[in-house]
């Protein structure tokens, strides 16, 4: 399939994954979203280590579905090249979709990027992205458990999971992992598909722009008791879903593969002059964020209240303090870039970190005039139509400009699915090894 299935489609491929293979596949209800749609959860295979596959926990990141029934399928299918896939040995528990309220707000995105090359207006248009508060995995680090945050804690304790995999997109870059434990071996499997499937391996990343960085695209957070200075908003991490399975001896993986990949994703060399660079990113994410906010504070009087609308709510949080807060956080990193080479541990400038920070200043305008839009055309009133042409004509040209700075690539989306499973079940392969090991510590087993 050249395109991402739907929540629906996901949810019909798994019912009849249920009936092809009785009794390996099992499909249940392990909670409910904020709206009262079904959290549902996809066994496949009996062993007694269970492996733990969360998707779609951001709704405008779609492949995680797609990923997910490729991983049932290799399981249902008795795969047993890999001591992590063989179905007597190792229960995958899938959950098919974290945030199924994001989601029937981002219900476009699957039409939007649909075909061989998709334009970044149309991904744009479609996607929703709820406040941070909103994001199932992240709301507890911000004091505000979900349903669906309550119902992935549950079903961790209840399984004790020895890896959870949590599948993202990155909307532009290249391909890496987040690790909240080192997985030795992981980084070799990781690379070889990353070529072979011809997806840059990101090096450096806003996303982990503080954990360590053992290997090109792999990240693992620093211990609790690190000096290391983590992202903004991340002080907490400990409190996410992410984290829990570490209650347990368990690790989780997040896997992040690009819709579209960035020419200078794979570039470690040295950016030429960082501290210029940074500076200018960050008047841009600045002026971007001001120029959409304007637009929005103009429409206020005709919109849905924020408790309304969660789109709403959005703009809001971005206008609040979102564009400087992404903008304030690479002060380090101006100050880094003026007092010269690095060698305190921090993060090295490097062209390809550059660039994964130039995708961030770009998106965050991008994402809330997006949202913006779609609310100005479903409006009556009569300013609607002359504020959504005075925007539209702003994204469009910001949207060619990230196009262009970066020189964007899409990424097919079987290639995005294929990356993401193996990388899932290379992971796999290396945290069952470790438990293995630490159960029979005389009987050291090896991984096909």
């Amino acid at each position: 399939m050249n395109r991402y299935p739907t929540v629906a489609e996901v949810t019909e491929s798994a019912r009849r994954l249920v009936s092809r293979f009785p009794g390996t596949g099992r499909l249940r209800r392990v909670g409910k979203s904020r709206a009262g749609r079904p959290l549902l959860m996809l066994s496949v295979g009996h062993g007694p280590r269970h492996v733990l596959v969360v998707a779609r926990p951001h709704p405008d990141e779609p492949v995680g579905g797609a990923t997910a029934l490729a991983l049932a399928e290799l399981v249902a299918g008795g795969d047993r090249r890999s001591p992590a896939t063989d179905p007597d040995a190792v229960t995958w528990d899938i959950v098919l979709c974290l945030d199924p309220d994001g989601a029937a707000l981002s219900e476009g995105i699957e039409t939007a990027t649909a075909g061989p090359a998709p334009s970044l207006a149309s991904y744009y248009r479609a996607a929703f992205r709820p406040v941070a508060a909103e994001q199932p995995e992240w709301a507890p680090i911000v004091g505000r458990p979900l349903p669906e945050s309550r119902a992935l804690f549950d079903v961790i304790d209840d399984l004790r999971p020895v890896l959870q995999c949590s599948l993202h997109n990155v909307d532009a870059g290249g391909t890496w992992a987040q690790l909240t434990r080192d997985l030795p071996g992981l980084a070799a499997p990781f690379a070889a598909s990353a070529a072979a499937l011809g997806v840059p391996v990101q090096h450096g990343t806003y996303d982990a722009l503080y954990w360590e960085n053992p290997a090109p695209g792999i990240h693992v957070l620093p211990p609790p008791g690190s000096t290391a200075r983590p992202a903004a908003g991340s002080e907490d991490i400990g409190l996410s879903t992410w984290c829990a399975p570490q209650r347990y001896g368990g690790a989780t993986a997040i896997v992040e593969v690009p819709l579209w990949a960035t020419a200078p994703a794979d570039d470690p060399t040295p950016h030429a002059d960082p501290a210029r660079a940074l500076r200018a990113l960050s008047g841009l994410v600045r002026e971007g964020g001001r120029q959409v906010t304007a637009v929005f504070e103009r429409a206020r009087g005709f919109l849905p209240a924020p408790e309304d609308s969660p789109p709403v709510r959005v703009l809001e949080w971005m206008a609040e303090d979102l564009y400087d807060l992404v903008a304030d956080s690479w002060g380090p990193l101006v100050r880094q870039a003026e007092a010269g080479p690095h060698t305190d541990g921090s993060p090295a400038l490097t062209t390809a970190g550059i660039g994964a920070l130039e995708v961030v200043a770009r998106r965050q305008p991008l994402r809330a005039a997006g949202l913006l839009l779609r609310l100005l055309h479903a409006a009556d009133a009569p300013a609607a139509a002359g504020l959504h042409h005075e925007l539209d004509a702003l994204f469009t040209a910001w949207c060619t400009d990230f196009e262009t700075s970066l020189r964007l690539r899409w990424v097919p989306v079987p290639a995005q699915v294929e990356l993401q499973a193996r990388t899932v079940v290379a992971a796999a392969e290396c945290a069952d090894t470790l438990t293995r090991c630490r159960a029979e510590p005389g009987d050291r087993p090896t991984v096909s």
